[in-house]
């Protein structure tokens, strides 16, 4: 490795690592004092903070390694170009790619490690933390709001290789509206289709009202016609509290969890719910490349700044750049949720216009 290299990654790492620690610092405390009142008046052990927020630690990385690598490369290069090396790198033949490699070799490798982080220990980590947090902060008043919820678009699987979609669930009448059952073989085929209105669940029994049954062939074509029941007692053993237990959120999957989730709810025809899962599927691949781009996006900043322009700047600037890119994430986001855009174009296009932007703006720098 050059020395140049070596001066570059020396800069970019140690800035990066102390925005870490610091972010993470910060995030902890304010925590901890804004979650205070709940912590003492439980008398939530010490043991059991240090371990929701170890457990919390790869979820915080995620949030906060994009804007560390933001960070640390506009005061880098905003160093340099106050200290006049940059103009003696270019005056030397040097282009601002290869000034700037070592760079954007740091964040490739934070974004791969940043991807292995959320699809290996995120999952892991959102399921712990959430119950640990229902456990230090729900009250008695907090436990009795929690039973009177109402979900929508829930979804599971049941015993006997079943899929459940549920339209809304009422969790203080064990209701449930506009239900989808699908009814799988071991290789899974779809064999049987239940489709129903509404579902009380009394009596440890589910009565399902205004029902359609469909049977299915080895061919996945409907065999005889549909069995209509206005009321239909149906032998499921799944009860309420399976339903708030096992639904799924694509925070808590892997992504080889949630590609197979969304194969599977595809046979139920809930369009919407598939459409935003596959958003979320994309976002797992896409996100973690944030890091790499941003840093892109940072370079052509941080060497058109005022050469008195280096610490508060970088920061204001930091926030700046990584305001508009989320912003325009999150457009995008809400675009494709709703059908306007395909799920692959919305967890994608704030990133490639960002890409693009930067590799411009470093094309046309001095």
């Amino acid at each position: 490795m050059r020395i140049l290299d070596r001066y570059v990654l020396k800069s970019v790492t140690t800035i990066f690592i102390s925005c870490i620690f610091l972010f993470l610092f910060l995030y902890v405390v304010i925590d901890i004092l804004s979650h205070l009142d709940d912590i003492l008046k439980h008398s939530t052990h010490y043991s059991t903070l240090i371990q929701y927020y170890l457990w919390y630690l790869p979820i915080m990385f995620v949030q906060i390694s994009p804007f560390a690598c933001l960070l640390s490369t506009l005061y880098t290069f905003s160093k340099l170009n106050h200290n006049n090396e940059i103009i003696a790198m270019r005056a030397s033949g040097l282009s601002i790619f290869y000034i700037t490699k070592s760079a954007l070799v740091f964040g490739a490798v934070v974004s791969l490690f940043v991807f292995l982080v959320n699809d290996r220990l995120m999952p892991q980590a959102m399921n712990i933390t959430q119950k640990m947090k229902t456990q230090m902060e729900e009250g008695i008043k907090r436990r009795v709001e929690k039973k009177h919820e109402t979900i929508s678009n829930l979804s599971m699987y049941g015993l006997k290789n079943r899929l459940f979609f549920v339209s809304k669930f009422h969790s203080n009448t064990n209701t449930i509206e506009n239900i989808t059952i699908l009814e799988h073989d071991e290789e899974q085929n779809l064999t049987r289709k239940i489709v129903a209105r509404k579902g009380i669940y009394e009596d440890r029994l589910w009565k399902f009202y205004n029902c359609i049954t469909y049977n299915f062939d080895a061919d996945g074509q409907i065999e005889g016609d549909p069995i209509y029941m206005e009321e239909e007692i149906m032998t499921i053993p799944e009860a309420p509290k399976d339903f708030l237990a096992q639904r799924q959120k694509p925070d808590s999957m892997t992504i080889a969890q949630l590609d197979t989730y969304i194969w599977k709810l595809s046979k139920s025809g809930a369009t919407n719910v598939i459409r935003n899962l596959k958003i979320d599927l994309y976002q797992k691949f896409t996100s973690p490349f944030t890091s790499l781009i941003i840093i892109l996006l940072g370079i052509p900043f941080s060497l058109m700044m005022h050469k008195r322009a280096t610490g508060l700047s970088s920061i204001g600037i930091s926030i700046m750049v990584g305001f508009l890119y989320y912003i325009i994430d999150a457009v995008f986001i809400a675009i494709g949720r709703g059908g306007a855009i395909p799920p692959f174009a919305a967890a994608s296009l704030s990133h490639a216009i960002a890409l693009t932007f930067s590799l411009i703006f470093i094309h046309n720098l001095p």
